[in-house]
């Protein structure tokens, strides 16, 4: 039996894959990614499958599954240079700096997911954002056939987005983060969390705490992977918050000021467009739905298929842009399908 992608993503939707490919070592799969290309072999990155919206009719090619590991870290001057390979699950290696003492990560506790796709789209959450703390990415070039360390200007980190965000150029084999040596985490910026740790925004707490207020948000929110609950069956926030000039932007909704432009929220719109918590449920076959707790997620109920949930994707998209004029992206890797 092929193996499919719905078994490989959290929203356990995407069919068949023409082979897969295991890899455990950063020279397996720079030669896995290397030998596809040379044979004109589509090659599908497959992580924690968390980012990851997948056809119906599956993959083609390959899909090489990436199960890289090692964590090497080094101190100096109060600092410690973490260098993390591909594979290695995000959040047990936050929990592993918090464990440590290695400050800067403790507010994107919970993500799902690989370090290898966080610099991809500029993972973050709370306030804060892998971009603040990188120090390096190496990455394969499959133009060149290269390996590259690129330092954080050249990787063009932006809201969600990078230089590797919108190809497949590139593969991310490893990453460096520089963090402090402390047990305090970075300045809470994040209102909610500051107020449920006692602290005005802009101070600090210890990064065991902080970890602790973001991991219950992010399981209030359906956030965090729980395969008894279909609301955490998606890939997180379905569309990226939009930015906009500052003329476009609802009069009434929450935003943002970022470098002449307004960043709204993709939540508040998606709501006020008329689009509830648990959207769907009602409907039809009820195999898709927006979460019941988090209107930016969008829920594989059991039994749906990846066409099911697009469609759904884009009555909300529709939604939105006929009633506020703005035309909400996905956040999500489409892979074989088109939006």
């Amino acid at each position: 039996m092929p193996a499919l992608l719905a078994d490989l993503t959290t929203l356990r939707l995407g069919g068949p894959v023409g082979r897969l490919v295991t890899v455990s070592s950063t020279d397996e799969l720079v030669d896995a990614v290397r030998s596809c290309d040379a044979a004109g072999e589509p090659a599908l990155i497959v992580g924690g499958g968390s980012n990851l919206v997948a056809a119906d009719a599956g993959w083609p090619g390959a899909a090489i599954l990436v199960r890289t590991s090692g964590i090497d870290a080094a101190e100096h001057d109060g600092a410690v240079s973490v260098r993390v390979q591909a594979g290695v699950e995000w959040d047990a290696l936050v929990a592993r700096t918090v464990a440590e003492g290695w400050s800067g990560l403790a507010s994107m506790s919970g993500i799902p997911g690989l370090t290898g796709a966080t610099p991809i789209q500029n993972v973050g959450a709370y306030g804060s954002e892998v971009a603040d703390v990188i120090n390096s990415v190496t990455v394969l070039d499959r133009t060149s056939g290269r390996v590259e360390t690129w330092p954080p200007e050249r990787c063009g980190f932006g809201f969600r987005t990078s230089a590797f965000k919108h190809t497949d150029r590139y593969v991310v084999l490893d990453v460096t983060f520089e963090l402090r040596r402390s047990r305090d985490g970075v300045p809470v910026r994040y209102l909610e969390v500051a107020r449920r740790l006692g602290i005005e925004p802009g101070g600090v707490a210890p990064s065991e705490q902080v970890r602790d207020v973001v991991l219950y948000l992010r399981r209030s929110k359906g956030m965090l992977l729980d395969a008894a609950d279909h609301d955490t069956w998606s890939v997180g926030s379905f569309f990226v918050n939009p930015f906009v000039a500052p003329e476009v932007a609802p009069a009434d909704s929450p935003q943002w000021s970022v470098d002449g432009k307004v960043k709204l929220s993709a939540a508040w719109l998606i709501e006020n467009a008329g689009f509830a918590k648990g959207y769907g449920l009602d409907r039809g076959s009820g195999t898709v739905a927006l979460s019941t707790k988090h209107t930016l997620a969008l829920t594989n109920r059991g039994g749906a298929t990846t066409a099911e949930l697009l469609e759904l994707a884009r009555e909300i998209r529709d939604g939105v842009e006929a009633k506020f004029g703005v035309r909400l992206r996905p956040e999500a890797h489409l892979a074989g399908v088109e939006f």
